[in-house]
This record gives structure tokens, C-alpha cells and sequence, in this order.
């Protein structure tokens, strides 16, 4: 059975933003490994689109954005979404009704299974369909911005805390 495990950098005010901060070297290989080691990721349009850079080759990237790109490429992606008609390479495109879909994922995949977005995220929460809840938190404000909890915080159980590298502190909750 697939885990659903929501994770995403945050800064200390409690935002996410894939434009105003990003990983080190050090976070960027943690997530490199993380990608090799997933089942898939299942994502809103939103950052379906985002993540799609990653599907073209690019001649500026270094090593580390070639095997992240590489990684990304061959775990399959779900993509949740009402407006989209396709989506590309190695991706299914979710129906409408996302909780009977993501219950369908959960039994049919073994492994675990990235969420990606907030407001995805909120959904899946709503439906009591997220594992576990991964922060990993930047010292860095933003003072706005998009929430990582889109919606009020479910309540949480908190089951590790991991420094990734001299700045981000990885902290992992489950529902309570």
C-alpha cells in the first residue's frame, strides 16, 4: 500500500515559495535520493506545471540537476487537476472524483507517493488521505505568501526532526 507523504520547503513564517528560496547543494542531493526512492508523485496543475521543467534537457544544468531531472523522469506522476486535458511524459491525469482516485493509487502502489502543493495537499488532508506531513524548514521570512497548510492545521503528531544540511531542519508529523 502506497504512503501519501506531503513535503515541501518552508520558511520559518510558515510559507512556501519555489521562487524566493531553494535548496543548497547538499538539500538539492537529499532530494535527488528522495526522487530515486519514490513510488511517483502526485501533484495539483499548479505545480504539475512547475515541476515540468524537468522533462526537457537543458545545457546549463550541472550533474546534480541532470540526475534530479533524470530521477524525476522515470518515477510516474498523477496529476489532479479540472482544467487540464493531458498532461506529458510518464503522467496520468486523475478523474474528478480525486478521493475515490487517491484511494484507488494508495491500494494499487506500492511505496511512497510525494504530494506536491499546498492546496492539493489541503484536498487530500480534508479526505484524511496524508501519511505524513514533511516541513523542511528554511530560516529564511518571507512575511506572505502561499501557506503550507492551505487550510487549518489538521491536527498532528510529531515523529522525527533531521538536519539535512547547516541551515534546513527536516521535521516530520503524522495525523493524530
Amino acid at each position: 500500500m502506497a504512503k501519501l507523504v506531503f513535503g515541501m520547503n518552508q520558511s520559518l513564517d510558515g510559507y512556501v515559495d519555489h521562487d524566493r528560496f531553494g535548496p543548497s547543494p547538499v538539500l538539492f542531493r537529499h532530494f535527488i535520493d528522495q526522487a530515486r526512492e519514490q513510488a511517483g508523485s502526485l501533484y495539483g496543475r499548479r505545480l504539475y506545471e512547475i515541476m515540468s521543467y524537468w522533462d526537457d534537457e537543458h545545457p546549463e544544468w550541472g550533474e546534480p540537476e541532470r540526475a534530479f531531472a533524470e530521477a524525476w523522469r522515470s518515477q510516474h506522476k498523477w496529476v489532479a487537476s479540472r482544467t487540464l486535458t493531458s498532461v506529458g511524459p510518464n503522467a496520468t491525469l486523475l478523474g474528478p472524483d480525486l478521493g475515490a482516485e487517491v484511494r484507488r493509487l494508495k491500494t494499487e502502489v506500492e511505496g511512497e507517493i510525494e504530494v506536491g502543493g499546498p492546496v492539493l495537499a489541503r484536498a487530500l488532508t480534508d479526505l484524511g488521505l496524508i501519511d505524513a506531513y514533511r516541513i523542511y524548514l528554511h530560516p529564511v521570512v518571507l512575511g506572505g505568501g502561499s501557506p503550507y497548510f492551505a487550510g487549518p492545521r489538521p491536527p498532528l503528531r510529531f515523529v522525527a526532526s533531521e538536519q539535512i544540511d547547516e541551515n534546513v531542519v527536516r521535521l516530520t508529523y503524522t495525523p493524530a
